[in-house]
């Protein structure tokens, strides 16, 4: 019993931080209808957590990197996806600009967002597969990296399907495209790739508990 209560504060103490930083990155954010739509992911996640909550709490590792990529998400939101000033950030602590160092051309904070959604979420998604009767093993750790696959690739056509009915700047805005033409295929891979980065270290870990364990 106290465990579970334990459980339940540390998720009710993420819950709470989460809403302090929602609420400083709504004040004021660069476009106010991009920040809108972009809350509506935030939301629909929100609903689903809170509909499911008695079948399912995340365990403090999953809790934590869903808590981790929305604060990444918001961040976007904020500033919207391509004008995040982390280069500005970066040359007020180093001196130097990351993109000039890197050599980019472009703002990369989406392609950020987008590995983190595969690398932060493939765990929880893991997770409820458990939950649902999955067995762990092999199917339990390629699953999660095609739902990452395929939810990336059903986002992308949303964002497409909200740009054309949006039009104009706020289209383009939502988009978030910076005029790269493989923006699509570049976004679900770097998801795919940071599932693919968190379903081995998941293997590994489980791997390297089962050894512990039979010894």
């Amino acid at each position: 019993m106290e465990t579970d209560r334990s459980h339940r504060h540390f998720l009710l103490t993420l819950v709470g931080l989460f809403l302090l930083v929602w609420g400083v990155l709504a004040i004021a954010p660069f476009n106010r209808h991009d920040w809108l739509l972009e809350n509506l992911l935030v939301v629909a996640l929100a609903a689903a957590l809170l509909f499911g909550h008695k079948h399912y709490l995340p365990s403090r590792s999953a809790a934590t990197l869903i808590f981790l990529y929305l604060c990444i998400h918001q961040l976007g939101a904020h500033y919207t996806y391509a004008k995040v000033p982390y280069d500005a950030w970066w040359q007020a602590l180093t001196g130097e600009g990351l993109d000039d160092q890197m050599g980019w051309e472009r703002n990369q904070f989406d392609r950020l967002a987008h590995f983190s959604y595969g690398l932060l979420l493939a765990y929880p998604i893991r997770e409820v597969l458990i939950r649902l009767g999955l067995r762990p093993g092999f199917w339990s750790v390629l699953l999660p990296v095609d739902i990452v696959l395929s939810t990336s690739a059903v986002y992308e056509l949303i964002e497409w399907f909200g740009a054309e009915m949006l039009g104009g700047g706020l289209g383009r805005t939502f988009l978030a495209t910076q005029n790269d033409r493989w923006d699509p295929q570049k976004d679900m891979a770097l998801a795919t790739a940071g599932a693919i980065v968190a379903m081995i270290i998941t293997a590994l870990f489980s791997q390297r508990t089962k050894h512990r364990a039979a010894n």
